[in-house]
């Protein structure tokens, strides 16, 4: 059983994960709401805020994979990463503006990045190639767990305390600190082995030695990124189908559970078959909950819609590290998924600043649809790759 052979320090990277993903979404799954109606934010706004966050996660990425790798160290960003996340938390609990929600947005996401690309590295370190595939995806659903964990917290405490946001967010610093803690102490880094030099990622001839099948891969992320833009828009438009505000994070709930109990198994299947075809399968399921979610009328289509964009996310999030991981020469390998977070930084924070002015411009349905055609656009990338640079999966 693949599961059973994943080293241990996967597992301690996904409940890590899990349990700043449970305080993070007790948040983030109300926070678009609690900006319109609380704060009396526009559209545009919740798409800039949201864009601007997450693109700062993505772009921040590839200072701390290239520092892990000049360092050969990663752990120690990881819990810098992870701390700023959980320090982020208090602030959302005493926001009474829009710009105390974007300095906290700002410095979660700063942590966010600052930990990712170490984090993913340090699984494709403790991973033998022919797991990768499993071990993204299964840090991929514990990650996940938390992301519909955290919704259905906040739903009951929603419901339990009246709508009151603030008590709520206090609730969310709790697994945000529990997640530093089993950083600190459950995770022992593995030593550089020996053969593998230290190098500086910044010099032009390192550079030089990411190939260009990693280059190619880092094309097909930016068009993907700009076919999805930020959940937030999912949470908008369950609210403009008549949810009561309380139930809205379920919508988040549906998705995520979608997601976690698709990745690892997709995971598994990346490490047997070609990557470029499952990618393609992942981005047409992603068009198919833009079309839904553009005619959706009733709460019931758009959960439908919902639930093939978990799918989605569930089919390719994993499969995008693997391929990174193994288009990467080890000592590179920080640097490799900063490169690509940073491009998908970019076109993610384009992605939702345009989301959010359409949706203002010419309502719900002009930004999935807007979505649909970026998802052709990315298939018609993947086949120019196809022809172009053969992407493989690793041999077993």
């Amino acid at each position: 059983m693949a599961a059973a052979r994943i080293p241990a320090g996967v597992w301690v990277l996904g409940l890590v994960s899990m349990l700043m993903d449970i305080s993070s979404e007790m948040i983030h799954s109300l926070l678009p709401v609690f900006m319109m109606t609380g704060l009396g934010a526009s559209a545009t706004a919740v798409g800039l805020v949201e864009g601007l966050g997450e693109a700062t996660a993505l772009i921040v990425k590839i200072f701390s994979g290239t520092l892990s790798d000049y360092l050969g160290k990663r752990k120690g960003l990881a819990v810098l990463g992870y701390g700023m996340g959980a320090a982020s938390k208090p602030l959302f609990a005493m926001a009474n503006s829009l710009g105390v929600v974007v300095c906290a947005r700002f410095i979660d996401r700063v942590g966010k990045g600052i930990r990712g690309a170490p984090r993913d590295a340090l699984v494709a370190d403790i991973t033998p190639a022919h797991l990768r595939g499993a071990a993204f995806g299964l840090r991929q659903s514990l990650d996940t767990v938390g992301a519909f964990a955290g919704p259905l917290v906040a739903v009951g405490l929603m419901l339990l305390w009246s709508n009151d946001f603030h008590r709520v967010f206090w609730v969310a610093v709790i697994p945000g600190a529990l997640a530093v803690l089993l950083l600190c102490f459950g995770l022992r880094e593995p030593a550089r082995p020996p053969a593998q030099q230290r190098v500086n990622p910044l010099r032009r001839e390192s550079m030089k030695r990411l190939p260009a099948a990693f280059w190619w891969i880092v094309a097909i992320g930016a068009a993907f990124t700009l076919s999805r833009f930020s959940e937030a828009f999912l949470v908008l438009r369950a609210q403009g189908t008549g949810f009561p505000i309380a139930l809205v994070p379920l919508v988040l709930v549906a998705m995520n559970l979608v997601y976690a109990a698709s990745a690892y198994p997709f995971g598994k299947l990346a490490d047997r078959v070609d990557h470029l075809r499952l990618l393609a399968i992942g981005v047409a399921v992603l068009l198919a909950a833009d079309v839904v979610l553009a005619l959706a009328a009733h709460w019931s289509v758009v959960m439908a819609g919902v639930v093939l964009w978990g799918l989605h996310m569930g089919m390719t999030q994993g499969l995008l590290a693997a391929m990174v991981a193994d288009a990467a020469p080890a000592e590179l390998r920080g640097t490799a998924f900063g490169l690509f977070n940073l491009v998908s930084g970019v076109a993610m924070l384009a992605a939702s600043v345009l989301a959010g002015v359409l949706w203002d411009a010419g309502g719900p349905a002009a930004t999935f649809y807007a979505g649909a055609i970026c998802c052709v656009a990315t298939l018609a990338v993947l086949a120019a790759v196809r022809t172009r640079v053969p992407v493989k999966p690793p041999a077993a």
